[in-house]
């Protein structure tokens, strides 16, 4: 399966040089393109595709509608959803963060379509869209810029594109079990050493294993607290 981006009727030439851009940055290149403006290599769309604008920007293929919903099975992006099941038009939806999920599963040549910088996608459009995905914003003003949304997208898409092996390790990963369970035995043994009441140290030790469950510790903030723990325990000792 191959993933592409279209954007349908782009009123700014720059908008489409951004979406290159994006596109660039998440390992997408086919751009498809409905009624675009006029791309002049010297304008603002090459100028905002940074890279992009060496392969991206100027392969890009322009192609009706009716050829986009008939060769791709396409994924439509809207900014203020159906709530409900009353209208099929806009429902039902999935969000942003589900599409390297649902990219996964899907066999077929896939399109992420975006509409224009005003209106998005008509109700017409939407109706022949296979799926229509939402990035969430705030109610007062849901209403992203057409770069902004396209980027949002394929970074969410960034699993799928890029593949797991190329993304950086998470940070903030929760500490191996056994680590963590070396972290209590660490405090187990700095309540005894700082002579904390024995009928008091299961119900402390339990206080402690419960704040730490919610922390998620890092290996790295382990090892700083078992550390930590063994230095207090050795100058107890003294």
């Amino acid at each position: 399966m191959s993933l592409a981006v279209a954007v349908v009727d782009a009123e700014t030439p720059g908008n489409v040089g951004s979406i290159a851009r994006a596109m660039k940055n998440f390992a997408v290149e086919e751009l498809l393109l409905v009624d675009p403006p006029e791309l002049d290599p010297e304008g603002e769309a090459y100028a905002f595709a940074g890279q992009a604008r060496e392969d991206v920007l100027p392969e890009a293929t322009e192609l009706s509608f009716d050829d986009l919903a008939t060769s791709y099975h396409t994924i439509g992006f809207t900014a203020i959803p159906n709530e409900d099941d009353r209208s099929h038009v806009r429902y039902p939806v999935m969000q942003a963060a589900d599409l390297s999920d649902r990219l996964a599963s899907v066999e077929a040549d896939t399109a992420l379509v975006f509409g224009r910088e005003r209106v998005g996608l008509t109700n017409d459009e939407l109706a022949r869209i296979d799926e229509v995905c939402t990035i969430p914003a705030s109610e007062s003003y849901p209403v992203l810029n057409l770069a902004q949304a396209a980027t949002i997208a394929l970074y969410e898409c960034r699993e799928y594109t890029l593949g797991r092996d190329q993304l950086p390790e998470d940070p903030h990963a929760r500490a191996d079990e056994r680590a963590i369970e070396g972290l209590h035995e660490e405090f187990a043994g700095v309540l005894e050493a700082v002579g904390h009441p024995e009928e008091k140290r299961a119900k402390t030790a339990r206080l402690w294993r419960r704040v730490l469950g919610r922390a998620d510790p890092t290996g790295r903030e382990v090892r700083t607290l078992r550390g930590i723990f063994r230095r207090i325990r050795e100058r107890t000792r003294d």
